[in-house]
């Protein structure tokens, strides 16, 4: 006999306490929950919707554009309960925002790294699908960040992202007096070979998800750490808010240009007038 008492599909759901009426279309999804009131400080206006454990949710509009903000703690665990809950109650849109450390000497503290794809080096995304299904970030999410980091006159790097369950082993770092993870220099030496900008934590399970599920999702962190120089500052923190946020608004005028052109897809051709 099952156990009805808890269904993962009701309407309220379990870890995150949104139901339907709660969140928009486009979800940021810092994973800081003290990043959400940093974040909302751009919006016209918001409402925290609700605060459970890591999960902290917030609902409003930026530039008249409906969206939400939702906390996912550290890692890719709780990161994909938040993209399925979200789901869930209607969001399809889905924007990591955060922080990360670069392992290429041009991305310097300050600039925002825009994710197209990346380096599944963790373990939730292994639990949904093989490991050589790519984890993608959705081309007209790529495309509003870029609009929205060049309208704002920020620096920024395109290109693949490292996500790893480590911040200390997971990343080449020395853990608890100096251990080193075996194959720790080979492994980051490799990724930099391989032109991979930076390191995270969350980015690889949300656009593996979202690309399964039908979703859309990309990914927009400010660099606190260049592994190269050595330099770390916590600077240009709420870069990555501002143009995740402005790069809802540009996907709203995005999806209205290819619904008044009949079209399929979004593409260079179409006029964007936000």
């Amino acid at each position: 006999m099952t156990d009805d008492s808890e269904d993962p599909n009701d309407d309220v759901q379990y870890h995150l306490e949104v139901s339907s009426d709660d969140v928009a279309d486009s979800v940021l999804l810092p994973g800081n929950p003290e990043r959400v009131e940093k974040i909302v400080d751009y919006w016209d206006d918001h409402e925290v919707v609700a605060e459970h454990r890591e999960y902290r949710t917030a609902t409003g509009a930026h530039e008249g554009s409906p969206i939400s903000v939702t906390s996912t703690g550290i890692g890719c665990p709780s990161a994909a309960i938040a993209v399925e809950e979200l789901a869930r109650v209607g969001a399809d849109t889905f924007l990591r925002v955060g922080s990360c450390g670069a392992i290429q000497e041009e991305a310097s503290v300050g600039d925002l790294i825009i994710t197209t794809g990346a380096v599944r080096q963790e373990g939730t995304s292994k639990e949904y699908v093989r490991e050589d299904y790519p984890a993608s970030a959705d081309h007209r999410v790529v495309s509003a960040l870029v609009a929205a980091a060049e309208e704002l006159g920020y620096d920024y790097h395109l290109g693949v992202t490292c996500s790893t369950d480590s911040f200390y082993a997971g990343q080449s770092r020395p853990g608890f007096e100096g251990f080193e993870a075996s194959g720790s220099d080979e492994r980051i030496e490799a990724l930099r070979e391989a032109g991979v900008l930076n390191f995270e934590m969350e980015a690889a399970s949300i656009l593996t998800l979202a690309s399964l599920y039908g979703l859309r999702a990309g990914a927009v962190c400010t660099v606190y750490a260049n592994r190269v120089t050595g330099e770390f500052r916590t600077e240009g923190e709420r870069k990555a808010a501002k143009c995740a946020s402005l790069a809802v608004t540009y996907l709203d005028a995005m999806d209205e240009a290819v619904e008044d052109a009949d079209a399929d897809q979004w593409h260079a051709g179409l006029s964007v007038d936000r």
